[in-house]
């Protein structure tokens, strides 16, 4: 069953009316704007004919818990997301060298937001999540992913490992990112169709998903600290196969 959750921020909103204007049920903005960038959004949701409620500060801090929400609130319906014979039927069907993005159990609303956001800038053609264990897509995700949420086709999962081999049966290459292993990221061949798996922030990849992966592949780290945000270790990573495949296609 479809729910509803309260988006914020010029930016979120308005990349959620440029994509899914229909899942927008109803926008709240802070009583006395009346500035030009309010004015155009005012406008926007007229021509949209979308529900438009004015309300006091205090209300719009309360409704997102304190958080930056530049005097404009969204309540958007967030529909469920597809499984894994969805996932399947897409990859089939896809005219292209696929990439894609696994991220197995990310605790961190933020750091699955900023995971997205360099999925979508890195040009991945799916994310698939774990359906338990993953944070939930709320409205935190909304506002880190920077509005690339609503350009992904994102799918979610009941286990991954199952998904993981029903995707190497479609002859896809499947590479977890690991610290602990010796072979460098820069090594592995990602021209080919490939599916990228990262792990929770604590604790990385789990081991079942280890084992069930091609490859396993690290990022070298010159410094002295031990290990990457998970986000910045994904960006690396997906711009890594798209640095391979545009040197091939030269």
């Amino acid at each position: 069953m479809s729910k509803s959750i309260y988006i914020y921020g010029f930016h979120s909103i308005e990349a959620q009316l440029n994509s899914n204007p229909e899942y927008v049920l109803k926008v709240f903005i802070q009583s006395g704007r009346n500035d030009g960038r309010m004015s155009k959004m005012t406008s926007l949701l007229s021509n949209l004919k979308i529900n438009l409620l004015k309300i006091d500060k205090k209300e719009l801090d309360r409704l997102v818990k304190g958080e930056l929400h530049q005097g404009i609130i969204a309540e958007v319906l967030l529909p469920s997301l597809p499984g894994q014979e969805a996932l399947i039927d897409f990859i089939t069907n896809l005219p292209r060298n696929p990439l894609i993005l696994i991220l197995d159990s990310i605790q961190d609303p933020r750091n699955l937001g900023a995971c997205l956001r360099s999925a979508n800038a890195a040009g991945v053609d799916c994310v698939v999540v774990n359906k338990d264990g993953s944070a939930p897509i709320n409205s935190v995700v909304y506002k880190t992913s920077a509005g690339a949420i609503n350009q992904l086709k994102i799918f979610q999962v009941t286990n991954l490992v199952r998904t993981i081999k029903a995707l190497q049966g479609k002859e896809l290459w499947v590479v977890g990112l690991d610290g602990s292993v010796k072979t460098s990221i820069y090594d592995v061949n990602l021209s080919d169709p490939i599916v990228i798996v990262m792990g929770t922030e604590a604790k990385g990849l789990r081991q079942l998903i280890k084992k069930t992966c091609d490859y396993l592949a690290r990022i070298p780290l010159i410094g002295n600290v031990e290990s990457l945000n998970v986000s910045v270790a994904t960006g690396i990573a997906l711009f890594e196969c798209r640095r391979q495949r545009q040197s091939n296609l030269k």
